[in-house]
């Protein structure tokens, strides 16, 4: 038995470019020298995404993770007979394609949960799609949430050395300004700290984010920095976190490209996610904190104005293939 650990990629929505990113960071040969990889998908989705980049490799179906090889220039694929993809159109939204991604995430999960697989790294889904099949939970994080029950989740953004966890991620803004309180604040500075220790960060240093422009300026542009951010901050602190803010959004972020902190606590999706990909969106990909497993992803979406065209950049994917390994390897991130 191999000691490389094993990986199941899910392949996404299959009228995107999930099997299109996912084949092209399966040509090189690293992946297969740090890990034995497996696509959770189609066949048929991916034979087509190798036909789609001229690849001289092939598939194998793999009926069950015991039978994957993860041999450089035959990509392994549990295929769970769930998809005609022969019937589907890329770059079109369709239920059937939403409701199969899903089902590739449920059995990633469950590999993942029984330790069957040691990390899981995810092409992109599209949300309307998923949502057309009847799936209320609106991303990968939030199925994977429930699916195992757990309580204080976050979605981290990292591209080299800029890291940010969001307090909501998939909110409309409107909403996710009423989940700034205490103690959902202070969740997250929790969860943040406890993870990085555990990632071999001794004492993380944390910023967290303002919710309102200059950090509210003495509360003439709002009071949640007062009555809800700098509580959290200062009860961290007690406890012993190394956490410091509420900084202004327009200066968190750069502190911390320039190495002041370890991560950043960002108060909903788009403030945490813009910097992220101004700073390195090629590179940048996602990785979720508080889940009983590992999981990466790739942080684009389903592209379906190019798929099928053979065009996608597959660094994100390779990217998250690449954290996936180092945390399940040595229970670190990779070197920035």
């Amino acid at each position: 038995m191999s000691d490389k650990p094993l990986v199941a990629i899910t392949m996404g929505d299959a009228a995107g470019i999930g099997a299109e990113v996912t084949a092209k960071a399966l040509q090189d040969p690293w992946v297969y020298e740090k890990c034995r990889p497996f696509v959770v998908g189609s066949v048929a989705a991916m034979d087509d995404a190798l036909r789609l980049i001229n690849a001289t490799g092939g598939t194998r179906l793999a009926h069950d993770v015991d039978e994957v090889r993860g041999e450089h220039g035959t990509i392994d694929v549990l295929d769970l007979e769930n998809l005609d993809f022969n019937a589907l159109e890329y770059g079109k939204i369709s239920p059937v394609a939403g409701q199969a991604s899903v089902e590739w995430i449920l059995r990633a999960g469950e590999l993942a949960a029984s330790g069957q697989v040691q990390a899981i790294a995810t092409a992109p889904i599209n949300k309307e799609a998923c949502a057309l099949a009847g799936h209320e939970d609106i991303g990968h994080m939030e199925i994977f949430q429930s699916q195992t029950g757990s309580k204080n989740v976050a979605t981290m953004l990292m591209a080299r050395q800029l890291r940010t966890v969001h307090l909501t991620t998939h909110r409309s803004l409107r909403i996710a300004c009423d989940y700034v309180t205490k103690e959902n604040v202070l969740a997250k500075i929790a969860l943040t700290d406890e993870t990085f220790k555990q990632w071999g960060f001794e004492t993380p240093r944390i910023g967290v984010s303002a919710l309102n422009p200059h950090s509210s300026d003495g509360g003439l542009l709002g009071d949640e920095e007062a009555k809800q951010i700098t509580p959290a901050v200062e009860e961290a602190r007690a406890m012993g976190i190394d956490a410091t803010g509420p900084v202004p959004a327009d200066t968190v972020f750069v502190q911390a490209i320039d190495g002041k902190y370890d991560a950043v606590i960002a108060m909903y999706h788009d403030q945490g996610h813009i910097p992220i990909k101004v700073f390195d969106w090629a590179r940048s990909v996602s990785v979720n904190l508080g889940l009983p497993f590992i999981r990466t992803s790739v942080d684009h979406g389903t592209a379906f104005d190019i798929a099928g065209k053979g065009i996608a950049d597959a660094t994100s994917m390779l990217e998250s293939i690449r954290v996936a390994v180092s945390i399940a390897s040595d229970n670190r991130l990779p070197p920035v």
